[in-house]
């Protein structure tokens, strides 16, 4: 949650340096929560394949990406407990006043958490350990709490954007609280499966990024060749599925929240007959620049060209988010998740034509920036969720300049989290490095990672599955 880019506080710089850093941390730790929902369902897929058609290139796969896996996590748990702190030193008011509300969906991500973080560890270690379907079933878990604790962070954000189940006391803290209701309220619905899908588009573009360079290189043996199939399969599928959740998601704002439709669209007169603009930004009152395509707008939002939508003439200033950067956020989302849906489509035309993905070479180099542009498109969506909101915190509640904390020492901390932030980062992308080197190696060593019988991966000394991945 980004509670920032609102109206100026009392002390400009605190407020400017909190929105910022809260802005910065979310950033870096929303491309690992989506690894944690996305990367244990693809280990899953590539175990069970494993398993199914006793293929030890399958295997591989799943053991190495089990290891990203844990890595992962593990910055993840540091990032995420780095959050969880700034919310109550950034946001003193909003966790003093609505708390008890708040609270309530992330205490539950924390039990999720702790689930996740012990059947990784039974996981990792079950390679050798266990039998095959006991350590196939050991991984389910992971999955599974990975979804719930991404189902509990978005549903507090989601009742920062329709806040409900609670009563405030004279005091105006909260004085009685339905769980139930600010778990489920009105923007949950649509938020949860929309960030859902983003996480499952993210890690599999990504982790297919990273073998459609090798295909380019000319490293065409199944390994990379599978290691490319399973996640972008799943990222197609995510993607298309994600367009239309998206479109419902952005009609139902237009019902809760017309001052973020206003920005998203860059509405600036009340009527029907809305265009939709693609690019432009807004100079005063004015739209300056861009493409509008006339009807459209109203017809996405009410299927009806006559369909009416509040500009920013009927909103206070005081209440208008920051159009122009809602906007442009907006139109990348939109752009980039349209292009990944047509890179799918490329894939399955490529497949029905029976052609080699391995020698469609633009079709390669698309998809090597796809894993980027995923991230682009994830990191804008955030944008419009949270810069769209403001200038409140919790909307039409609480306002982010109301908020923030005044202890004077912002400036300090955004600093140390920045230093924490790069070290974390480069010690990640060292160890990873390090990783498939170091199974580099081993294929070396092992005359190949793939073979017609599938011997050079064979290892009957273990249970099941590859031994020298590590």
């Amino acid at each position: 949650m980004i509670p920032g880019l609102g109206l100026f506080a009392i002390d400009p710089g605190e407020l400017v340096a909190a929105r910022s850093q809260m802005a910065f941390t979310l950033g870096f730790h929303i491309i690992l929560a989506c690894l944690g929902v996305g990367l244990p369902s693809l280990v899953l897929v590539a175990n069970a394949i494993g398993l199914r058609r006793r293929d030890p290139v399958a295997l591989l796969l799943a053991r190495r990406w089990s290891l990203v896996m844990a890595v992962t996590f593990a910055v993840g748990a540091v990032t995420g407990t780095v959050l969880s702190f700034e919310m109550g030193l950034l946001w003193p008011v909003l966790m003093g006043r609505f708390g008890g509300a708040f609270g309530i969906p992330f205490a539950i991500e924390g039990l999720f958490f702790f689930l996740e973080a012990i059947f990784i560890a039974i996981y990792i270690y079950g390679w050798e350990r266990l039998s095959p379907r006991a350590h196939l079933v050991s991984g389910i878990p992971v999955a599974l709490a990975g979804l719930g604790g991404t189902f509990s962070v978005i549903a507090a954000n989601s009742w920062m954007n329709q806040p409900a189940g609670f009563i405030l006391g004279p005091d105006g803290r909260v004085a009685a609280v339905d769980a139930l209701a600010v778990i489920f309220n009105r923007a949950t619905w649509y938020e949860v499966p929309h960030m859902l899908l983003a996480a499952y588009r993210v890690t599999g573009f990504l982790l297919a990024s990273v073998y459609a360079r090798g295909l380019l290189r000319g490293q065409r043996d199944r390994y990379v060749r599978l290691g490319f199939a399973i996640p972008f399969v799943i990222a197609a599928i995510a993607a298309p599925i994600q367009v239309v959740v998206g479109d419902v998601a952005a009609r139902a704002v237009f019902e809760d929240q017309p001052a973020k439709f206003a920005a998203m669209e860059l509405i600036t007169r009340s009527g029907p007959n809305q265009p939709v603009t693609i690019g432009g930004v807004l100079v005063g009152d004015d739209v300056v620049g861009g493409l509008a395509i006339p009807n459209l707008g109203s017809v996405l939002a009410g299927f009806n060209p006559d369909t009416r939508i509040t500009g920013f003439d009927e909103i206070p200033i005081d209440q208008r988010p920051p159009a122009t950067i809602v906007h442009l956020a907006w139109d990348t989302m939109v752009g980039i998740g349209t292009a990944l849906v047509v890179l799918g489509l490329w894939g399955l035309m490529l497949r029905l034509r029976r052609r080699d993905h391995a020698t469609a070479r633009w079709f390669l180099r698309a998809s090597a920036l796809a894993g980027i542009g995923a991230i682009v498109a994830l990191e804008s969506g955030w944008i419009v969720t949270e810069v769209g909101r403001q200038p409140w915190v919790v909307y039409l509640v609480l306002r982010t300049a109301d908020a923030v904390s005044q202890s004077g020492a912002i400036r300090i901390t955004f600093a140390a989290v920045i230093g924490l932030y790069a070290v974390l980062g480069i010690a990640t992308l060292v160890i990873l490095r390090t990783m498939t080197r170091r199974w580099a190696a081993a294929d070396v060593a092992a005359g190949g990672r793939d073979t017609s019988d599938g011997d050079a991966l064979r290892d009957d000394r273990v249970p099941y599955g590859p031994r020298d991945v590590r």
